[in-house]
């Protein structure tokens, strides 16, 4: 639109620029035309009596009879052996300067061309020629003068109106062009939107009801969508199977280690049961990072948090539980599983470090974070964490503390899985509570 806007600028422009141009110079030559021929007109009346200059010349004119119009005509005796003058009855019995023949010489054909203020201030283009009139050599200078005030308003007018109507059409034709553009790209808007909608999880497919050159286009789309959601598919089928295939050996090798007993039995155990935590966390990393770009799901997140909270508050019985949602209406872009997980593990850790109490906050994201997004704290009145240790707490398998039961892979797979979708994890001290606070930031869906 810019281009074009430029573009007919230019365009009208020079179009004025030439017209008015060729205007002016036409009406100049046809100006000095009706000079000339008033002058002819003028030579053709006049003739010589008795020594003197008499003739009633009639160039067909009525600004040539009224007083000071600026058009006027004059015929002077040049020669010694002519008497008398004769002037138009515009010029009212006054006469106008020339200048010499050596500023203004006669040109080819006796004749010269030049300027002189008028009598009512305006500007003069006068034609002059001196001519032999009898046998006797008797010379009379023939003038006639036109009004060029009166002609450079006549052009000036034509060029206003010229540059009136040129801005009239070109700004019409600017926002024709401007509607015929916007109108011909609103199916490919449709399709942005179209795409937005299968992204927030909204539609599966792109309409294809469009124009006949951008339905292949939506129909290729649609395509891909479809084949990505294949291979989706085909992705979580065969990650449950891998799921279950290792379900069973992993079940033998935790029922063998309560046969075996002691130490060594212990240490199977244990190990099995990591084992079944990190088969678990590369699933779901897999699952998340396969749905990711693709397809985006949405979860309200009041009910699922709900939900959790319940669960908490009936594991940790002696714990004052609160719940605080700022965002009833907040919508998770991403599936719920993922949100129960990240939610769940950072309860759980405020359930087995927290003293009295616990608190959930649910909020908008602040400006410093992504757009779309919304903020999940977890806080607790327990130690809290050093700030050396916060790297160490996202370490996947490390754990600060031994006495409590656990394999350190819970805010090692909230940190991964939070990451996965865009988001941030931040550990810090809660200032309400005095212990640790785990804050989330995950993307909203669209409405």
């Amino acid at each position: 639109m810019l281009f074009s806007t430029l573009w007919t600028i230019v365009s009208f422009v020079a179009i004025a620029t030439i017209i008015s141009a060729l205007y002016g110079e036409a009406r100049q030559h046809s100006f000095q035309q009706l000079l000339s021929a008033h002058l002819f007109s003028v030579i053709a009346s006049v003739s010589v009596n008795d020594g003197t200059l008499v003739g009633r010349p009639d160039p067909g004119e009525v600004r040539y009879s009224s007083p000071f119009s600026g058009w006027y005509w004059s015929v002077d005796p040049v020669a010694d052996n002519l008497k008398g003058s004769l002037r138009s009855i515009s010029l009212g019995g006054k006469s106008i300067d020339s200048p010499s023949t050596l500023m203004v010489p006669f040109d080819t054909s006796f004749q010269r061309s030049y300027t002189e203020p008028g009598l009512k201030g305006e500007q003069l283009s006068i034609v002059e020629t001196e001519v032999v009139l009898d046998a006797e050599n008797r010379v009379a200078r023939f003038r006639v003068m036109g009004n060029l005030s009166e002609l450079e308003g006549e052009i000036a007018d034509f060029r206003n109106t010229l540059y009136f109507y040129l801005g009239v059409f070109g700004i019409a034709g600017t926002l024709i062009n401007a509607a015929v553009i916007l109108f011909g790209l609103r199916p490919l808007d449709r399709v942005r939107r179209s795409l937005a909608d299968i992204r927030e999880g909204k539609v599966s497919r792109l309409d294809e009801d469009l124009p006949i050159e951008i339905a292949p286009l939506a129909r290729e789309m649609n395509a891909l969508i479809e084949n990505n959601r294949r291979i989706m598919e085909r992705s979580r089928t065969q990650v449950g199977n891998l799921a279950h295939s290792l379900k069973t050996p992993l079940s033998v090798l935790a029922n063998e280690s309560r046969t075996i007993g002691g130490a060594k039995g212990k240490i199977v155990a244990e190990q099995s049961a990591a084992m079944q935590v990190q088969i678990q966390h590369y699933l779901q990393r897999a699952r998340v990072a396969a749905q990711r770009d693709s397809v985006v799901f949405r979860a309200s997140v009041t009910p699922i948090l709900a939900r959790l909270v319940r669960v908490t508050a009936k594991l940790n019985p002696g714990m004052d539980m609160r719940f605080d949602n700022r965002m009833p209406d907040a919508v998770f872009a991403g599936e719920q599983e993922d949100l129960e997980e990240i939610v769940g593990n950072l309860l759980e850790n405020a359930g087995k470090w927290g003293r009295s109490a616990i608190r959930l906050t649910v909020s908008a994201a602040g400006p410093e974070t992504m757009d779309n997004a919304f903020d999940i704290s977890v806080e607790d009145d327990g130690p809290g964490l050093a700030p050396g240790q916060i790297k160490d707490a996202l370490t996947r398998g490390k754990r600060l503390d031994e006495s409590k039961p656990g394999t350190g892979l819970g805010l090692s797979i909230v940190h991964d899985t939070v990451r996965e979708y865009g988001g941030t994890l931040r550990l810090e001290r809660s200032e309400d509570l005095g212990g640790l606070r785990a804050r989330i930031t995950l993307p909203v869906a669209g409405d």
